[in-house]
This record gives C-alpha cells, sequence and structure tokens, in this order.
C-alpha cells in the first residue's frame, strides 16, 4: 500500500454455511484495500474450518448461538469483550437485518468500538435483481470515517468465491475413500437435505419445505446417474443428523454403488470430497455454494428464491446449473427427474480432472498400501 498505514479490517457477519461462503470475494477485496488480512467474527466452527490458514483472514472469532441476551450469552459476551484490543480497526458489519441492532451493535458498544471506524451493510441499499456476492462487494468499497485514506482499487477483483481444501484434508479424504474401495472411481455427491429438513422429531413433511425434492426422485437420480456412468459412486452428503432421512433414499436405490455415511461428512471433509469429485447435484443450501467455491460441476435446485441473487458462483469457471426458483417455480418438488437428468448430463468437466484423477489413484493407491503394510491401519 505504499505510504498508507496497514491495518486488518474486522468483519462482521452472523450467518450460516453459505453466506459465510458469499464473504470470501469480501474479505480478498478488503486485505487488498487495506493491506492486511481481515479478522472475522462469525457465528458457527463453519467458518474457522473455511478460513483458518487463508491469505485473507488472520483470525477467525467465533461463538456457537446468537440467541439471548449478550449478558447471558459467555461465548459472545467474551467474543464482543475481546473486540476492544481491535479499537484501531475498520469495522465491516455485514448483517443486513434486524440482527444488526439487536445482536451486533451491542457488541460494539461493549467493546467501545468508535462509530467513525464503523460501516454497516444496512446503509448500502441493495439494488433490484443484484446478486448477494456483489451488494458484498459494492458495500467492501464503503470506508469509515476514520480510515478516508484507505486505498481504493483500480483494479476488477474477483466477485466469485474461492475456498481450496487444505493439504491435510485432502489427505484425509484420499484415505477415507481408498479405506471404502472409492478410490479412482468417479465420485457424484448428492445433498438432498437443507437447514430446514430436519426437525426436533424427525423430518419436516414436504409441504413445509420448499426445497425439499421427494425421496423417490432422489433415488431415481442415483439409479440414472449410475447408468451413465457404471464405475461412479453416488455419495448421498450430508450431517450426522440427517444421516437417517439419506438412508431412505439409499435404501430406495437399492444399488450397492450409493454410499451413505453414517457418520455424515464434516465440513473440511466434504471441501476436499468435492475437490475431488466429478460432480455435485444439491438443493440451495450452503454445501452448493462450497461445490462452486471449490470448482465442482454442480446442478443447484431452487425453491422460493430467486437464483438471480442466489446462484452459487465459481472463481475457478466450474460450471454451475440452477433448475427452479422465482419467479415460475417456487418449491424444488416442482422440479421434474427429467430435468435434472438432463442438466446433470450436461455439465462440462472441470479442464484437467480426468488426468489429476489418474494421478491420484496411482499415488494414493500405493500410499493405501505403504499405509496398511505399516500395521497403523
Amino acid at each position: 500500500m505504499n505510504q498508507r498505514a496497514r491495518h486488518h479490517p474486522v468483519v462482521i457477519r452472523f450467518g450460516r454455511l453459505g453466506d459465510t461462503i458469499l464473504l470470501q470475494p469480501l474479505l480478498h477485496k478488503l486485505r487488498h484495500r487495506y493491506g492486511g488480512a481481515c479478522r472475522l467474527v462469525s457465528l458457527g466452527a463453519c467458518s474457522r474450518v473455511l478460513y483458518e490458514g487463508n491469505e485473507d483472514v488472520a483470525e477467525v472469532r467465533h461463538f456457537d448461538s446468537q440467541y439471548g441476551s449478550l449478558w447471558f450469552n459467555p461465548q459472545r459476551l467474551r467474543t464482543a469483550l475481546s473486540l476492544r484490543e481491535l479499537r484501531q480497526s475498520p469495522f465491516y458489519i455485514c448483517e443486513p437485518d434486524v440482527r444488526t441492532r439487536t445482536k451486533v451493535r451491542p457488541m460494539l458498544a461493549l467493546a467501545g468500538i468508535p462509530s467513525e471506524q464503523c460501516v454497516f451493510i444496512e446503509d448500502t441499499p441493495m439494488h433490484e435483481g443484484e446478486h448477494w456476492v456483489d451488494w458484498l462487494m459494492r458495500f467492501a468499497d464503503e470506508t469509515p470515517c476514520a480510515f478516508r485514506d484507505a486505498l481504493r482499487l483500480d483494479r476488477a477483483m474477483p466477485c466469485a468465491p474461492r475456498l481450496q481444501p487444505t493439504t491435510a484434508e485432502l489427505d484425509e479424504a484420499h484415505r477415507w475413500l481408498a479405506h471404502r474401495d472409492m478410490l479412482g472411481h468417479p465420485l457424484v455427491l448428492l445433498q438432498p437435505a437443507n437447514k430446514r429438513t430436519m426437525r426436533w422429531n424427525g423430518v419436516r413433511k414436504r409441504e413445509d419445505d420448499d426445497k425439499s425434492w421427494p425421496v423417490d426422485r432422489w433415488a431415481a437420480l442415483c439409479v440414472a446417474i449410475l447408468a451413465e456412468m457404471p464405475d461412479a459412486r453416488v455419495l448421498l452428503c450430508g450431517s450426522a443428523a440427517e444421516a437417517g432421512y439419506l438412508a431412505t433414499i439409499g435404501h430406495a436405490a437399492a444399488h450397492a454403488h450409493v454410499v451413505v455415511p453414517r457418520e455424515g461428512l464434516p465440513l473440511g471433509h466434504l471441501r476436499a470430497l468435492l475437490h475431488i469429485a466429478h460432480s455435485m447435484v444439491s438443493v440451495d443450501t450452503g454445501p452448493a455454494h462450497l461445490a462452486a467455491a471449490v470448482g465442482c460441476p454442480l446442478v443447484v435446485l431452487f425453491g422460493n428464491r430467486w437464483p438471480s441473487m442466489w446462484m452459487p458462483r465459481s472463481a475457478a469457471g466450474s460450471a454451475v446449473h440452477a433448475i427452479g426458483g422465482l419467479p415460475d417455480v417456487p418449491r424444488v418438488d416442482h422440479i421434474a427427474l427429467g430435468d435434472v437428468t438432463r442438466a446433470w448430463r450436461q455439465l462440462p468437466p472441470r479442464p484437467g480432472h480426468a488426468a489429476h484423477q489418474r494421478m491420484d489413484r496411482m499415488g494414493w493407491t500405493d500410499a493405501f498400501g505403504r499405509y496398511h503394510s505399516s500395521g497403523l491401519a
């Protein structure tokens, strides 16, 4: 930044997985503007998994729940108090709704953060039909009053997330695949569940979930994929809590190459598998954004949302094909099986992916053999 002071912007966002992934272009832009990597204050451990070690993020401070009074939420209270040491930093508050007033502002007040060091996205109105990332990138051009000398960038910044897996995540994924005799087989990931799928008493009724696609159609999609790619393995993705729901799809598909992990797929593990995979089919949910950010070709099914605002974006240029969504298709269960199957068949491969897979198979087959012969398996 030549002779300008170097700062570490503080970015606050209490979103879910997809919201946290969509922050990456903003974090990248702010790092270039201020010369220092960002400090991210967020909700849930997903932000730590996604961004620890990322060049755009110097530190992640997260807590598990935003509910209740600040004074009766020890994690959030500790996080608020920890912000006192960052009082010389620019603050970018990316909360667009009432949580800004009820959750974020009390934390800033307790930490003694001056208003002239903050900008709020609620003061940057969203344009009609604007994609969420484009809104965030416009917001990244805003400057707190105390930092008027901050550099404005002349060159274009990427407007799509890029979040590659770590070496440790890839190592673990290759071991996991080798242990299940899946290494080297084409891998197609399906993400049937979203954050609303499960309730305390089981699977939410389909009529109450606009992102729910029927079990029989997921099962038929598994069969159609395996008819097209007989050597493939179809992996049903989700959390441990969703394993029972995914098992009903696997049972309906009744095919030995449909895999349902009983323990679920942790986020870092999923990111590595998306890096390896041939493709993914998903409802509109966080893992779909992760697939695009990793560069995995993707078909995403939309319900009562506008794809123009929420379409996953790929910085790597991998294909993203959206089906459904407003204004024409308000529910995922209105989408026909044939439309999804055709969209998946038409996905172009990632450049060089087949050669990469062959190298992985050769190298990791040898490594897995050494792993077993060592007696450590």
